[in-house]
């Protein structure tokens, strides 16, 4: 029991980092650009915890098969579910300018919003608290790179939805949700998953990796891109480098 409520507070400590950002997404005007940068840097960080962190691990409990069906499975799932989600309103729930629709403009687009924002979170979630298993210590890179990943997250979507004429009561109360949810994921994922065998582990962190590699192609690249231009490309490297120094200084 001790265990799975320390993974659910890692998994609701990553998951504030959203309402962090929504603070600062619609308390301040901070410019496009920056939060943009900061995205860049978070899809970095993410990549790099991917690469090292997840897939790594996977292919040393599992070997080749189960981490890439699972990797595939994990980014077919979350594609589909994404495509769902766009077509009801949630397709730019990342972004800061003004690309997110109003209520009005698109009826239930708001929990298209939320349930997106769930899809987003879950499989990070999950993976803190498998990374627990065993009486291990938790992956201090995965936990740096989902806290730093969901800042700018927290911070676009909230600008996004601001700017969409959604009430700071519903921002603060979504990212809330979705903070709690997290700690239940991640005490899920160490609770009912330590019984499983090392193929099996393998294909469900690989499920976790390709679903978050999709979410970051599909939604956060896009979003810093159109804003910082060229300076995407040196601050997702930027992200990477730093995961990649916390992953090995850890190890």
């Amino acid at each position: 029991m001790a265990g799975a409520l320390i993974a659910g507070g890692w998994g609701v400590f990553a998951g504030a980092a959203l309402l962090v950002g929504a603070a600062v997404g619609t308390l301040f005007r901070v410019p496009a650009q920056w939060i943009a940068l900061v995205m860049a840097f978070g899809s970095g960080v993410l990549i790099s915890a991917v690469s090292f962190e997840l897939v790594d691990e996977a292919y040393r409990q599992g070997g080749v098969l189960p981490t890439a069906a699972g990797a595939v499975a994990g980014a077919t799932a979350y594609s589909v579910a994404n495509v769902y989600l766009a077509r009801r309103g949630a397709r730019h729930r990342k972004r800061s300018g003004t690309r997110q629709p109003s209520e009005a403009a698109q009826p239930g687009s708001g929990n298209a919003i939320a349930l997106g924002a769930l899809l987003d979170g879950i499989p990070e979630s999950v993976v803190i608290g498998t990374s627990l298993l065993g009486g291990g210590n938790v992956g201090l890179a995965t936990v740096v790179a989902v806290f730093i990943s969901n800042v700018p997250e927290g911070m676009a979507s909230a600008a996004g939805m601001k700017r969409a004429g959604r009430s700071r009561a519903y921002v603060f109360t979504l990212w809330s949700v979705i903070a709690g949810v997290s700690g239940l994921a991640a005490l899920a994922g160490y609770a009912f998953l330590g019984g499983v065998s090392g193929t099996w582990m393998a294909a469900i962190t690989a499920v976790a990796a390709g679903a978050i590699l999709a979410m970051v192609a599909d939604t956060m690249i896009p979003e810093a891109f159109e804003e910082a231009h060229l300076l995407a490309g040196l601050t997702t490297v930027l992200g990477f480098l730093t995961a990649f120094v916390l992953s090995r200084a850890a190890a």
